[in-house]
């Protein structure tokens, strides 16, 4: 055998075992039907008003979304509700990986954003970001269905973060918040999968 044919079989034998994949692949991810085998996993993007959460050791109730988009980057954050009058929201960024922050209301902060560095509750933390998005919100926000909101991000170590938000005209919401894994969330819906 000489070489073009010694390549020209070796070739069809590659053909052949990339077509076999491909065709296994195809058998694995679909059904007769034409439809997928699973069903799209439900994640924090996904999450509707009324859905529980659960986040390590504590279960919420969706009770609004806010909707959030500046420039080419969204995200969106849920109001959270618990039953012991405390605010809570979970942010969730959609970038590269999506990244999950649990807020919780800070209605008593006397502390105001700008400065490179805050401290608040005994604990430093240094500016990362300043913005202007607009949103739009459904369920109980207490906030108008659309509009503008200005923010200034800090954080401290890894995982701990603080936010300033003003909706509209009003003045600054302070909120204290923890990076999650997406381990820590369980979501149970209340509807079908949309």
């Amino acid at each position: 055998m000489d070489a073009v044919t010694t390549c020209l079989v070796a070739a069809a034998a590659v053909l052949a075992v990339v077509a076999i994949l491909v065709r296994s692949r195809q058998r694995a991810t679909s059904r007769t039907d034409g439809q997928s085998a699973a069903p799209p996993r439900r994640g924090p993007l996904r999450l509707a008003l009324h859905d529980r959460v659960r986040i390590r050791d504590r279960e919420y109730a969706v009770s609004g979304t806010i909707r959030l988009v500046e420039g080419d980057w969204s995200w969106v954050q849920h109001l959270l509700d618990d039953d012991s009058g405390t605010r809570h929201r979970l942010s969730v960024e959609n970038g590269p990986e999506v990244e999950l922050v649990l807020w919780t209301a800070e209605p008593g902060a006397t502390v105001t954003p700008g400065a490179p560095t805050i401290e608040v509750g005994g604990r430093r933390y240094t500016w990362t970001e300043t913005g202007q998005a607009r949103y739009t919100a459904i369920g109980e926000t207490g906030l108008p269905s659309a509009g503008t909101v200005r923010y200034h991000d800090y954080q401290s170590g890894g995982a701990a973060r603080l936010s300033f938000e003003a909706y509209g005209e009003e003045g600054w919401r302070v909120a204290r918040g923890d990076l999650l894994d997406p381990a820590d969330l369980t979501i149970r819906p209340t509807t079908e999968d949309r």
